[in-house]
């Protein structure tokens, strides 16, 4: 097999893959992931079962492709607003509302990764590997931005004690907010309207992290 042959057949592969993925993205939405079938998803994405069955061996592993999707778009999204903001404080910043947008703009995707923890004992070795590196990459970006600001003097070195453990608590901290924003049920996180509630969150976490000069 040439190169270019092979190069074309893994395209089409990788095409195929993701057309799969895009099925069962809109099968999930519109019919919910437990009533969801392998065959509902063949159908959307005009494939055989048995076509189907060569890339992925169950509802589960196509749940785990539509979470590392997810993963990138979060990733993606994290590393433009940062690579637009200036300081590492405003680069933090700048993360943390790109969190909260992903979660406003990509609910199903939002979801993805935030089951990804229960359900990653379905998933196939290459699969965890894979949400593994995912993961890594956005706390790497985190600790980058949080020694960026360490080096530029726009973070507190008094406070921050490492940078991986500040990263732990921005992103824990947010999402524990942004997981309150969402409820649907009335308590205390339907007195505040769920925009100001995210900008107070960030004003607080940031200055909680500045440079008191």
């Amino acid at each position: 097999m040439t190169d270019q042959l092979k190069t074309r057949r893994e395209r089409e592969k990788q095409a195929r893959y993701e057309a799969i993925l895009d099925a069962a993205e809109a099968v999930f939405s519109d019919k919910g992931y437990e009533r969801t079938s392998m065959d509902d998803i063949a159908r959307r994405a005009s494939l055989s079962r048995a076509l189907l069955y060569v890339y992925f061996r169950d509802k589960s592993a196509i749940q785990h492709g539509i979470t590392l999707r997810a993963g990138a778009n979060l990733r993606e999204r994290m590393e433009k607003a940062a690579a637009i903001a200036g300081t590492g404080l405003e680069k933090a910043a700048a993360i943390g509302r790109a969190y909260y947008e992903f979660y406003r703009e990509e609910p199903e995707y939002f979801h993805a990764l935030t089951q990804a923890n229960v359900t990653a004992s379905d998933a196939d070795e290459t699969q965890v590997s894979q949400m593994h590196c995912s993961e890594a990459a956005i706390m790497e970006l985190m600790v980058a931005t949080i020694r960026r600001g360490l080096a530029d003097g726009s973070l507190n070195r008094e406070r921050i004690r490492d940078p991986m453990e500040t990263a732990l608590y921005l992103r824990g901290a947010l999402h524990g907010v942004i997981m309150g924003c969402g409820k649907e049920i009335e308590g205390a996180f339907s007195a505040f309207p769920s925009e100001a509630l995210i900008e107070h969150t960030m004003a607080m976490l940031m200055s909680s992290i500045a440079s008191q000069s």
